[in-house]
């Protein structure tokens, strides 16, 4: 009775402490044991402030918001009618390839995102632009491998470009339905570099939300444009860059992202140059995985 008594009397004042406290000097709480901290590279401090003190409150863009996702929603009763997205039913059943991104204008680098080992205190710098008559995208930049000197980081050296992850309206996820395909279908110009096509499906659990399907895309570098074509059955499983030893097919209908990322410890210049991005149906692939499928602890 006494230590349960203890129990109670500890626990009430933690509670007290964390959500009452006091008026008349500052309180300091850890963050971390209310909600998920965001990354942050070694040596900066912590962001400690609550998630709704991070909010900028703004009625003019409130408005917008609504506008943005009443619009979003009206698409989405009008795709109803028609078809899968906005296509009639028989020309679905039928399409064999289908072109999910094309740059043919600024407002087409919008829905990409580049990053650097800049966000952990790296040197490396990466850049996107429109390329020659605005009709493709051209990503350019520096790789260096050295890592920053925080005693912390021993590794570093990459650039990468991934698409945003599409939205409904009222920011619901929206994912990409690739399963009436098999192969993915790339128009790129490179220097000669090998580059790593990552692509992210939706996880059941959180833990899975960093697990990535990968596979090698090599350039040839040179004036000519390289056509690749990638079977989504050679993409293997990987998690924070390290191989699974589990491995399994990717979910072709509720995939979130697509991404280009350059790590190979290469230190200089790097160019890629990309036409546009498509899904196709390749009738003579027939294969359904390229890795082995087991159990660790098979049943006897």
């Amino acid at each position: 009775m006494a230590l349960s008594g203890t129990v109670l009397k500890t626990s009430s004042i933690f509670r007290r402490r964390l959500f009452q406290p006091h008026i008349t000097g500052p309180v300091s709480l850890h963050v971390r044991t209310v909600y998920e901290r965001d990354y942050r590279r070694p040596g900066q401090a912590p962001d400690t402030r609550w998630p709704w003190q991070k909010i900028r409150f703004d009625f003019s863009k409130g408005v917008d918001g609504v506008k943005k996702h009443f619009g979003l929603l009206k698409a989405e009763f009008m795709e109803r009618w028609t078809g899968p997205e906005g296509r009639p039913l028989v020309v679905h059943m039928l399409e064999q390839t289908r072109v999910l991104w094309e740059f043919r204008g600024p407002e087409s680098l919008n829905q990409w995102v580049v990053t650097s080992d800049r966000e952990i205190g790296g040197r490396s710098e990466a850049y996107v632009k429109l390329g020659r008559n605005n009709s493709t995208c051209m990503l350019y930049g520096s790789l260096c491998s050295a890592p920053p000197r925080d005693g912390e980081t021993r590794y570093s050296g990459y650039c990468t470009m991934r698409s945003k992850q599409p939205r409904a309206s009222f920011d619901r996820k929206k994912h990409f339905d690739w399963s009436s395909f098999n192969t993915l279908y790339l128009r790129i110009r490179g220097d000669g570099r090998p580059w790593m096509v990552n692509v992210s499906a939706e996880t059941y659990f959180s833990h899975q939300r960093d697990d990535m399907y990968s596979y090698f895309l090599y350039t040839r570098g040179g004036p000519y444009w390289q056509d690749v074509k990638i079977p989504f059955s050679k993409f293997f499983l990987s998690s924070r860059g390290r191989v699974q030893d589990d491995q399994h097919p990717l979910w072709l209908d509720k995939v979130n992202t697509i991404g280009f990322t350059l790590g190979d410890k290469a230190d200089g210049p790097f160019q890629l140059e990309i036409d546009f991005i498509a899904v196709c149906n390749d009738r003579a692939h027939t294969e359904e995985f390229a890795y082995e499928l087991y159990k660790r602890n098979p049943e006897v």
